[in-house]
């Protein structure tokens, strides 16, 4: 008698979120909040304003909060397969982002970050898109003020990818381009919202103006990226697009069959041994 296989499941957590790594999670992602839209909530009396010390601020802030929140999600929630896993992904990230290196918005690291986040979770999403963008700049040389900002905005987009719906074949490719589109759109605009005060001089309709009313330092800063970085962006949200169409499949399929194999999300069971 034939015995039907059940239909595996589309998402294995490779990094299972305790409760208190979840807090930690969700605390950074706050914190990260409050770094990048500082130049709409502060106000005119705010010291974050004077002499950029906002970034250098929030610059030495967020490699303290990505350390926790990192060393709480491996606190037993990482084991070795998917920390070998991880060694992988983040390396071949690495080596990816250099061919593109943001020319004309052809970034070929996100749609990587996509895929890997759909497949083993949100967990690994965040933890892979941090690593990525830390091992780029080392490679890259790319260290700097901006770069925890970049980690943030990498590990968002990992992390959103694994908390998407549950789909499968075209439906679910549809999905990650559309959600890489969106991905490669909104992090554009979280970078130049983390330099944006201090971009221009204070003196133009795109400046920042200190303690001006949400809305129309809303206004400048979108009048500042339409002007300024919107070709970037649409290309890096097309490229995300063209790689997620054109390679996902085959992607998802080998993610997949890695995580059968390494069984993520199941622990191992001992059995006793059975001469007969």
């Amino acid at each position: 008698m034939a015995i039907s296989a059940s239909p595996r499941p589309p998402v294995t957590s490779a990094v299972r979120l305790r409760p208190r790594s979840t807090l930690a999670l969700a605390l950074a992602s706050l914190s990260g909040v409050l770094a990048f839209g500082w130049p709409l909530l502060a106000s005119a009396q705010s010291a974050l304003g004077e002499d950029g010390m906002a970034p250098l601020v929030f610059a030495a802030f967020l490699p303290l909060v990505l350390a926790v929140v990192l060393f709480e999600i491996s606190e037993g929630g990482l084991d070795p397969k998917a920390v070998a896993m991880l060694g992988v992904l983040s390396a071949v990230g690495a080596a990816l982002r250099p061919l593109g290196a943001g020319t004309a918005g052809f970034e070929t690291v996100f749609f990587l970050l996509v895929l890997a986040g759909r497949v083993f979770g949100p967990g690994f999403g965040f933890v892979l898109g941090a690593v990525t963008l830390f091992a780029s700049a080392l490679i890259t040389g790319g260290v700097g003020p901006w770069l925890p900002y970049q980690m943030l905005g990498s590990a968002w987009v990992g992390l959103g990818a694994g908390m998407l719906p549950r789909l499968r074949g075209r439906w679910e490719i549809g999905l990650l381009a559309a959600y890489g589109a969106l991905a490669g759109l909104a992090y554009g605009l979280a970078m130049n919202l983390s330099f944006w005060p201090y971009a221009i001089g204070p003196k133009t309709a795109l400046s920042y103006i200190a303690g001006a009313p949400l809305l129309e330092n809303l206004h400048r800063f979108l009048i500042f990226s339409f002007t300024t970085s919107l070709g970037w962006d649409i290309g890096r949200a097309i490229t995300n697009v063209v790689l997620i169409v054109l390679v996902g499949p085959a992607v998802l399929a080998t993610l997949r069959r890695a995580a059968r194999r390494a069984v993520f999300d199941r622990p191992p069971v001992a059995t006793a041994h059975n001469p007969s």
